[in-house]
């Protein structure tokens, strides 16, 4: 079987609702499962690269506050959790 054909029957698996990609969960089709784990193995990385080790972490603090009703940044003014948004900074 060429690889054009393996890509064709896991193509069809993809769009018969099977998960063909690890990490490619919820794509209709290949490619949209292998866009969809690229974007999950590559996202909490290219996130740290753009706001630092220890934005990040801040930001984890921030995150692990929230609720449904309120943002991490209300939670954290209300609790007296300190959160230093000096430590984020932006890459372009």
């Amino acid at each position: 079987m060429s690889s054009e054909q393996g890509r064709a029957e896991l193509d069809r698996k993809a769009r018969e609702g099977e998960v063909v990609v690890p990490g490619g969960t919820g794509g209709k089709s290949l490619e949209a499962q292998e866009h969809l784990a690229e974007g999950r193995s590559r996202g909490g990385q290219a996130r740290r690269e753009q706001l630092g080790t220890e934005g990040y972490q801040e930001m984890g603090k921030k995150g692990g506050l929230s609720a449904t009703d309120k943002s991490g940044g209300e939670r954290a003014a209300e609790e007296g959790t300190p959160i230093d948004e000096s430590k984020f900074r932006t890459t372009g």
